[in-house]
């Protein structure tokens, strides 16, 4: 296009549409989305990013040892009197059948008796049942947090229907190969 040629379009006011036929040219139309993909991203401008640093792991008790925190929480529990203002049958412990087993052992003679699992009816929204009496049960469980300094916290929950369920959070320090209750709240 010649200048003179541009002039006249100036002059004339038809501006607008030798502005968009230049829009048009340029590629600023184009409907083709931008790329924001991590692999588009780490060769942007012909350059490899470095892949970002990962993560730490977070500590975490070998089997053996969450094995005896369990227990040593469960023994809180079962030393408290949670089930006093209730009529249980059974207390029924979240946990695996070697945790169950020794602690049935430990506690031969606890009023209500701990059970296997396999004795507990659960239903949705319901307080458990014990299946050979068909009254109400209790279900002790835990749940262990990462360890730190040779301590682990770990909660201890109880649950016999919406009504009566709590949790007391129990700090645990290792002494040798056994975990000890420090302090609970």
């Amino acid at each position: 296009m010649k200048m003179q040629e541009f002039k006249i379009i100036i002059a004339s006011g038809q501006m607008a549409p030798f502005i968009l036929c230049l829009f048009f040219m340029s590629g600023c139309a184009d409907k083709e989305p931008i790329q924001f993909s991590d692999e588009h991203m780490a060769t942007l401008n012909g350059r490899a990013r470095a892949p970002a640093p990962p993560k730490p792991e977070k500590q975490k008790l070998n089997k053996d040892d969450l094995h005896k925190v369990e227990v040593a929480v469960y023994r809180e529990l079962l030393q408290r009197p949670l089930w006093e203002a209730g009529n249980y049958s059974a207390i029924f412990l979240q946990g695996d059948d070697d945790e169950v087993a020794a602690l049935i052992k430990a506690f031969p003679n606890h009023v209500p008796p701990i059970k296997e699992s396999s004795n507990a009816d659960l239903r949705p929204n319901q307080a458990p049942l014990d299946k050979e009496t068909g009254k109400p049960a209790m279900i002790l469980s835990v749940e262990t947090q990462e360890p730190a300094d040779n301590t682990v916290q770990a909660v201890g929950k109880w649950y016999a229907g919406a009504a009566v369920s709590g949790s007391h959070t129990f700090v645990l320090r290792k002494s040798g190969d056994d975990w000890l209750v420090e302090n609970s709240n």
